[in-house]
């Protein structure tokens, strides 16, 4: 192979290493992006705006955010150091009890942005972890930011946590459970968990 072809040859497999490379780093933002299209497609479809479907919709979109969203994850940080104390029993139960807590806070923003564009601004990948910036543009010319934190389980990047505007909720929660459980008890965070679960 003379110098010109080897040229040739080199250029060609550093582009189509590029190209992979650019393939692989936009996998999670791509995952998450179908499952917002998703989320927006039952938003937007006229069948189900009406009140009486209010219960159907959000079933649908919980559904959706389900296999996006890794909740054991979310409630294993959200209660830090007290995670590994708690019985099998007891971390079944506090995943249930997070999930719906986080669940209806990502309900109600979703179901409170007036949705107009979506940016995905980039992403950031790490190993297995991915940060993806998003920016929402309502139909009132307001901008949200929300940040999703996601890590790989077999193909799927899954979120473990998310920010809006610069509130982690993972982190918010974890202060707040912290406090309660030093104040008081483990067994006081879990009836004011269900508590909250019965006024919504």
């Amino acid at each position: 192979m003379n110098r010109i072809g080897l040229a040739k040859w080199l250029l060609s497999l550093s582009l189509t290493f590029a190209m992979l490379g650019i393939a692989i780093a936009g996998e999670p933002q791509e995952q998450l992006k179908q499952t917002t299209d998703k989320v927006l497609s039952v938003l937007s479809d006229p069948s189900l705006k009406s009140p009486n479907k209010t219960k159907e919709r959000k079933g649908l979109i919980l559904k959706i955010v389900d296999e996006r969203f890794d909740w054991e994850e979310m409630a294993r940080r959200s209660l830090s150091r007290h995670w590994a104390q708690r019985t099998s029993e007891e971390k079944k139960e506090f995943v249930t009890l997070i999930k719906g807590l986080l669940e209806r806070v990502y309900m109600d923003k979703v179901e409170g942005y007036s949705w107009d564009k979506i940016i995905y601004e980039g992403e950031r990948i790490d190993g297995d972890y991915a940060t993806i910036k998003v920016k929402i543009y309502t139909e009132k010319d307001q901008t949200i930011s929300v940040e999703y934190r996601t890590w790989k389980k077999g193909n799927q990047w899954l979120v473990y946590d998310f920010l809006i505007e610069g509130v982690g909720m993972v982190n918010n929660y974890r202060t707040q459970f912290n406090e309660i459980i030093a104040k008081s008890s483990y067994q006081e965070l879990i009836k004011r968990l269900k508590a909250k679960s019965t006024q919504n």
